[in-house]
């Protein structure tokens, strides 16, 4: 059985939130405000804390691209990723992922963000599996304004990745996770191996009273 290490995203692969990133770009192009702005960074803050409605957040973001197409995210992601995101890959997370596949372990990214937001990230460090929350597209490519359940989130990030382990056929209790955020944290106590990166305040806690190992990135 092969053996497998999960990476979150957001201050852990990437040293900052990629949404907050991608608010600046739309900024940037003119499809954002300064009250779009502190209205994400705000969520980010609540995300932090443990204490956002994560649903009530998910249905607002996916609504507005009701009607949109589909391609047309993926193309927005690349460039975005391109400009703004790829300066805050970490160093120690590009190593990590490199010296797990060498060692051929599965390696995938595991993150509450989308697909859109993952890849670009993923192909960059040769990354050939993610696990996201998943947005609803028709026949015709176009966003319906729905999330599909559950989100990649808490346990819905737990029942997510236990898809893949099945289709992949490795066990979360011989796998690695990387995560900085208390709300991973029924992931981490799934996995084998817990790792503790860049921790907000709540999961250096945690992370001390279990004998987690820490890591800054």
């Amino acid at each position: 059985m092969p053996r497998a290490a999960l990476f979150d995203m957001d201050r852990t692969l990437v040293r900052k939130e990629t949404a907050s990133l991608y608010v600046k770009y739309q900024r940037r192009l003119g499809e954002a405000s300064l009250g779009d702005q502190v209205k994400v960074l705000f969520w980010v803050a609540q995300y932090t804390l443990g204490v956002i409605d994560v649903e009530d957040v998910a249905g607002r973001v996916v609504g507005q691209l009701k009607g949109s197409r589909e391609g047309l995210l993926e193309g927005r992601c690349e460039a975005w990723f391109r400009e703004l995101v790829l300066p805050h890959v970490s160093e120690a997370g590009r190593r990590a992922v490199r010296a797990h596949r060498e060692r051929g372990d599965v390696v995938a990214i595991v993150t509450g963000a989308s697909r859109y937001a993952t890849w670009p990230l993923a192909r960059h460090l040769g990354i050939d599996h993610v696990v996201t929350t998943e947005f609803e597209v028709d026949v015709r490519g176009m966003f319906t304004g729905r999330f599909i359940d559950p989100l990649c989130y808490g346990e819905g990030k737990v029942a997510r990745t236990r898809r893949l382990a099945g289709e992949l056929g490795f066990s979360l209790a011989e796998a690695t996770f990387y995560s900085d955020s208390i709300t991973d944290l029924p992931l981490l106590e799934a996995v084998h191996e817990p790792v503790v990166v860049n921790p907000d305040p709540r999961l250096r806690r945690v992370a001390a009273r279990r004998g987690w190992r820490v890591e800054r990135w």
